[in-house]
């Protein structure tokens, strides 16, 4: 890692690796989580989802749930006092379903009971009669059909008839991958004495949240309150309501608490997914390797309802040809409505599915070029100053060169040598090989993501930052409604308030809606937006502390607790110059403004920032068995600044991993509508074991637009981890591998 510069009055201000306030408490398993929410005399929700992905309910006969001794209350849609609908974008998702219901999973019903036991047992005696329909599960069969296209997102840029000498064709899929976040969907209604709700609940966009429950509910803003549980893990599948909307149905029937905790097999059924993707591709460049056009039809399959696929849409489109330069331009993708279960946001965010496909295609064209992988993504590479298919000019640096020089200069792991330990084998101690079939392979990909809300959204954050003299000593407390997931934000957020103000003690309460919108956790923003928020108003409580100094200048600062002077030195304790006084600042910071694409062409300044990763896989494929081992997984990754690099390393390290486990174990299994396996026995996800070390190179070339130079982090990783993966098993096998994840039968043919 590069040094950091720790522009800090105090020893953990930004450029450290300070302890996360919340480590302790997790690593001992004492961290409270929403599913360990508890109050007296609470009840147990329950919810019955229907067992079709298509079909119309004709009838619905609560009579035997109720009688079940312990039911306090059984729901329908004709219980909604509001409007049966919600949704990230677009409200077309019911509450509870009412004559249709259109995915397998969908929620029909609720109960209410005093032990969680018995709410599921009276949930199975709500009888429910269906009128089974044909489903629709081929999203490029949907977009035929014009009513089922969500959105179509068409890019053009130079000349369509642009011809080339070397063109490679491909067609590629994505299969549909899950967050397979470890804290259930969970949290606990309280009803008000105001005839409002109060709701504790694991989710990433609190606001976002209570306007949905709001209009669901039929109540003013001010008697819907949420206030965030501790939650474990999101990557995107707590976006969208899941069961928010129930407990404050339930609780404010029933007059009671309630609360709901959903088990694994439910949590498949209760959250969005990974959009699962299909992509046709078609590269030409010239005899260099130079490109000069791509052009790409990309479907998504959005599931049964928009979610959030109207932005992703957007991002596959406006990334589609990746951090390459390319005169020519024609992609189209669309969003499709299927019978499939609904998908929605997850880390890499539509950027992940374009990457698997223009790097597979990177990789033909170097073969066909005859050039290294390498050399045709240097030759081809963006960099400050390069446009994008939009027209938008990258603005920033943009090393993608030297991210791919430098994992090319790294050495390689050493090739295995006499008798080898089972557990570094493909099949490990299921003892299937001794390194005979084993071939090794080796494969780069880089990537592009977009950083914070796009295309004209009014991204911001709400942040109050709070000055005050507590037992002798300055301290400062923060509040925001910036939702905490895992991904270390309180920490980042203390580093910030004592950079600006000098101080240790940093108190973060609660996130909560009793302050404005902070946006959701997600899309890689909240360091820059609510970080950004936080450093604002730090300043704001810095220029009403130095106004109240005597003969103020410009030379002032706040360092170690203390007010000095670049010229004068030390000048008082921070702790004097406050006194009695408090010093409470609120502000709404926004970051540059973006435009909406042009719904003819897709030109437009659609983004914030972007950011760049890369990555070398090295792995070990038993050929005759189709087993794979990554032996090294190794990334540069751009950061702009790294305020906390040890949570740096955690992010990249995190997303490589899910970007492994979709390269060759993670797939929801849908066939005809259904999910064959809605558990973490058939659902596989990446261990510790399944994990190769990781030489990580971060590089720090500032961004100018962005507080402290920063770059979000969190998504690139899992961006170009995939493909790299891909590329190393194609190495090995010399098979084309069009698909991820990659089975064993991708690999041996049968």
């Amino acid at each position: 890692m590069t040094t950091t510069e720790q522009a800090t009055g105090t020893a953990s201000g930004i450029g450290s690796s300070p302890r996360r306030p919340d480590g302790i408490g997790k690593v001992r398993g004492e961290f409270a989580y929403s599913s360990d929410l508890w109050h007296e005399d609470m009840l147990w929700g329950a919810t019955l989802r229907s067992p079709h992905p298509h079909a119309r309910i004709t009838a619905v006969d609560i009579a035997e749930a109720l009688a079940v001794p312990g039911v306090y209350a059984v729901l329908t849609h004709e219980d909604v006092p509001g409007v049966n609908r919600y949704g990230l974008e677009h409200p077309d998702q019911p509450v509870l379903a009412e004559n249709v219901v259109r995915y397998q999973g969908e929620p029909v019903a609720l109960v209410a009971a005093d032990h969680p036991e018995t709410a599921r047992r009276a949930m199975k005696r709500i009888k429910v009669a269906y009128d089974v329909l044909e489903p629709v599960t081929d999203a490029e069969e949907a977009v035929a059909e014009e009513r089922n296209v969500v959105r179509h997102v068409p890019i053009r840029r130079g000349d369509p008839e642009a011809r080339a000498e070397i063109v490679v064709t491909g067609s590629y899929e994505v299969g549909m991958q899950d967050q397979a976040f470890l804290g259930p969907e969970s949290g606990l209604a309280v009803p008000a004495e105001d005839g409002g709700i109060d709701l504790y609940v694991a989710t990433q966009w609190l606001h976002v949240d209570q306007r949905q429950i709001v209009a669901a509910l039929g109540l003013p803003e001010e008697k819907v309150r949420l206030t965030l549980g501790g939650v474990g893990g999101a990557f995107g599948g707590r976006e969208d309501l899941s069961m928010q909307v129930h407990a404050c149905l339930l609780a404010l029937h029933t007059g009671k608490p309630v609360k709901m905790v959903y088990n694994r097999e439910e949590s498949f059924y209760g959250h969005v997914h990974r959009h699962p993707a299909t992509l046709h591709y078609e590269h030409g460049a010239d005899a260099d390797g130079k490109l000069v056009y791509v052009k790409a039809r990309i479907y998504l399959d959005g599931g049964a309802y928009a979610s959030s696929t109207p932005a992703v849409v957007a991002n596959a489109a406006t990334l589609g040809v990746g951090p390459y330069d390319v005169p020519n331009v024609s992609i189209d993708c669309w969003g499709a409505y299927t019978n499939n279960p609904p998908c929605g946001a997850m880390r890499g965010f539509g950027a992940v599915q374009a990457a698997f496909a223009y790097e597979s295609q990177m990789d033909r064209l170097a073969e066909a070029c005859g050039l290294d992988p390498v050399e045709i993504r240097v030759r081809n590479a963006m960099s400050e100053g390069s446009v994008m298919p939009t027209g938008q000019v990258v603005d920033s640096p943009a090393p993608v060169a030297e991210l791919l020089e430098r994992l090319a200069a790294k050495p390689l792991p050493p090739e295995p040598e006499g008798e080898r330990d089972l557990r570094t084998l493909p099949g490990g101690v299921s003892n299937t090989t001794h390194g005979e079939g084993v071939v090794r392979g080796v494969g780069y990909a880089v990537g592009i993501k977009n950083i914070c809300f796009s295309e004209g959204f009014d991204d911001y954050s709400t942040a109050r930052v709070r000055l005050e003299v507590v037992g002798g000593e300055a301290a400062a407390t923060v509040q925001t409604a910036a939702c905490e997931v895992g991904q270390g934000l309180v920490t980042v957020l203390q580093q910030i308030v004592r950079t600006e103000l000098g101080v240790e003690q940093v108190t973060i309460l609660p996130m909560d809606t009793s302050i404005g919108n902070a946006g959701s956790t997600s899309a890689s923003r909240q360091t820059y937006v609510t970080g950004g928020a936080v450093r604002a108003a730090c300043l704001a409580v810095r220029k009403a502390l130095f106004s109240r100094v005597e003969h103020a200048s410009a030379d002032l600062d706040l360092v170690g607790g203390k007010l000095v002077s670049t010229r004068d030195g030390v000048l008082a304790d921070l702790a004097d110059v406050l006194g009695d006084a408090v010093l409470d600042e609120t502000v709404e910071w926004r970051h540059r403004p973006t435009e909406t694409l042009d719904p003819e062409s897709g030109a437009g300044n659609a983004h914030v920032q972007y950011g760049f990763a890369a990555h070398r896989a090295v792995v070990d494929v038993d050929v005759e068995l189709g087993l794979v081992k990554v032996v090294a997984l190794d990334c540069a990754q751009d950061v702009g600044k790294a305020l906390n690099p040890q949570a740096v390393l955690g992010q990249i390290q995190g997303g490589s991993a899910q970007g492994l486990g979709l390269a060759v174990m993670e797939e929801i299994q849908v066939r005809d509508g259904k999910v064959r396996n809605p558990s973490f026995t058939d659902y596989l996800i990446p261990t510790v074991l399944d994990m190769p070390p990781m030489s990580i190179d971060v590089l720090e070339r500032a961004d100018p637009n962005a507080p402290y130079g920063l770059r979000g982090v969190g998504e690139p990783p899992t961006i170009s981890s995939t493909p790299a993966i891909v590329a190393a098993i194609r190495a090995a096998t010399g098979r084309a591998l069009t698909r991820v994840p990659v089975r064993p039968e991708h690999i041996t043919g049968v």
